[in-house]
């Protein structure tokens, strides 16, 4: 059994920052990487941010380079997004994903005020 569970979402001002977590249980010793995703209503579901797991080279999608940071804990076996300078137009569902999106996490959702 494989489970992925984010939290740390909410609603924040524009500007503002937030951190996710996705916490990994079950089989994870096989997880090459993890990522975010996020999604809106009525828009594909986009990619965020990824960490390969050993190692620790990360991605990031042109929209969020910069602002937005993916990191991990090994010993907690969970991946981080921390979230900076948020706007509006990140507003979505975040998702966690692992090795090689074969895994989702419930999501979680962010909302940016302005």
């Amino acid at each position: 059994q494989v489970q992925l569970v984010e939290s740390g979402g909410g609603l924040v001002q524009a500007g503002g920052s937030l951190r996710l977590s996705c916490a990994a249980s079950g089989r994870t010793f096989t997880f090459v990487d993890m990522a975010w995703f996020r999604q809106t209503p009525g828009k594909e579901r986009e990619f965020v941010a990824r960490i390969i797991w050993s190692g620790g080279t990360t991605y990031y999608a042109g929209s969020v380079k910069g602002r937005f940071t993916i990191s991990r804990d090994n010993a907690k076996n969970t991946v981080y997004l921390q979230m900076n300078g948020l706007k509006p137009e990140d507003t979505a569902v975040y998702y966690c994903s692992a090795h090689g999106s074969a895994y989702w996490g419930q999501g979680t959702q962010v909302t940016v005020s302005s």
